[in-house]
């Protein structure tokens, strides 16, 4: 989370205010739909912050060293062109469904893009100097006249003016989901990552682009058995051999690739018991997961379902620890949400980085679906959710301001 100076004076209290930061874009209401953000990510350090669109373009932008808490542009790129299956007779949008950084080693910047097929890996990088010096064609590139060249030379580097930052692709993962990817992670040993569609996950090793290990694999042997599909999937943020995935079903899974080659057969199974009483036409609608993270210890998971969030402890599997009410205001609205098709739209979650201060955890939420939501958790400052404003092809930064023993927090 960026922060930010300016802002009204802080009260005396401990009540958490957001003040707004930044805006990135236009703020219109007749927008391009391909200007739509569809992923938002910040890397490990939070130096950089990476966006991708419905157009299949990530925009990178950089925090500026002068300017507290602000982002300028960094880099646009094209990741993801539309596609057409002619096998299928189906179109691949060019949309970016989920961006993954991945550890900073260098100078240079990785990151894994996807779409509804096809996996990319990244490499963004700084050129602060150009060839000069060619044999066959002048600065300019253009060419020479051979009868002229009479000497060998020796191409050299010339410093330039301007900075110039140029993404690559390095590697393509693809033709290896039937259905659309909506997941991908990247293990902790930083050589592996899973992608996740509906019915299976797969593991990838970042060096090889043509084989995968199928990790799990709930398709029936008839679809019209199908109950349930896979709508997230993550890697534990230590332990390179857990990973868990949610279902529409409302449960969590955690798995272990020790005990088994295909992870089938789950390790343990996080489901909040079901209260017959209040079962609904919407109830097992609005109980799909749409999203699931640990924290950054690697102790507790943070799940977001419809209305809610749920804060689980991995040592208790029976019920979460905490369930925080995100959008109950909805819950009188669910059959005009259910005609409209608003009831199937998707929601993230997002843990804080490591904190600091004695206030962790801290998780921001937000969805893809238009709205911005914040929730902070804190056992001496009571949860408190903030306004949506409406978000189009623009990213809107928030600054956390509160008072924690007479000290005044700047996040």
């Amino acid at each position: 989370m960026a922060s930010g100076s300016n802002g009204p004076a802080i009260g005396s209290n401990n009540e958490l205010q957001w003040y707004f930061s930044q805006v990135k874009g236009t703020i219109e209401e007749d927008i391009n739909e391909a200007d739509i953000i569809t992923a938002v990510q910040f890397n490990h350090d939070g130096e950089f912050l990476a966006t991708g669109d419905k157009g299949g373009r990530v925009v990178i932008f950089q925090k500026d060293p002068g300017a507290k808490g602000e982002y300028s542009v960094y880099s646009t790129f094209q990741s993801h062109e539309p596609q057409f299956d002619y096998l299928k007779s189906l179109e691949i949008e060019e949309k970016i469904n989920e961006i993954q950084w991945l550890k900073r080693l260098n100078n240079n910047l990785f990151l894994l893009s996807t779409n509804d097929k096809t996996i990319k890996l990244w490499k963004v990088s700084e050129r602060r100097y150009r060839m000069n010096g060619f044999n066959l064609h002048d600065e300019y590139g253009v060419q020479r006249d051979l009868n002229s060249v009479n000497t060998l030379r020796i191409p050299y580097l010339v410093p330039v003016d301007e900075l110039t930052v140029e993404a690559t692709p390095k590697r393509v993962y693809d033709k290896a989901h039937v259905y659309h990817v909506n997941s991908i992670s990247l293990n902790s040993d930083d050589e592996t990552f899973l992608s996740a569609d509906d019915l299976r996950i797969n593991l990838w090793h970042l060096d090889y682009i043509n084989e995968c290990y199928m990790l799990v694999d709930i398709k029936p042997a008839n679809m019209e058995d199908l109950t349930e599909v896979i709508t997230a999937a993550k890697f534990h943020p230590t332990n390179c051999n857990h990973f868990v995935y949610s279902s529409s079903k409302g449960t969590i899974r955690l798995c272990d690739m020790r005990e088994q080659a295909l992870c089938d057969q789950h390790s343990k199974l996080f489901e909040e018991p079901e209260d017959n009483g209040s079962r609904s036409f919407f109830s097992e609608i609005i109980s799909s997961i749409s999203d699931v993270k640990f924290s950054s210890c690697g102790r507790y998971m943070v799940s977001r379902d419809y209305l809610t969030i749920k804060l689980w402890d991995l040592n208790m599997d029976s019920r979460p620890v905490e369930t925080y009410n995100v959008h109950e205001y909805l819950r009188s609205k669910l059959c005009s949400l259910y005609e409209n098709d608003c009831i199937f739209d998707k929601f993230e979650v997002v843990w804080g980085g490591p904190s600091k201060y004695p206030f962790e955890p801290m998780p921001r939420i937000y969805e893809r679906s238009g709205l911005l939501f914040i929730l902070a958790r804190n056992a001496r400052i009571p949860p408190r959710s903030v306004l949506p404003m409406k978000v189009g092809y623009t990213l809107q930064v928030y600054t956390l301001r509160f008072r924690l023993d007479g000290v005044s927090v700047v996040l």
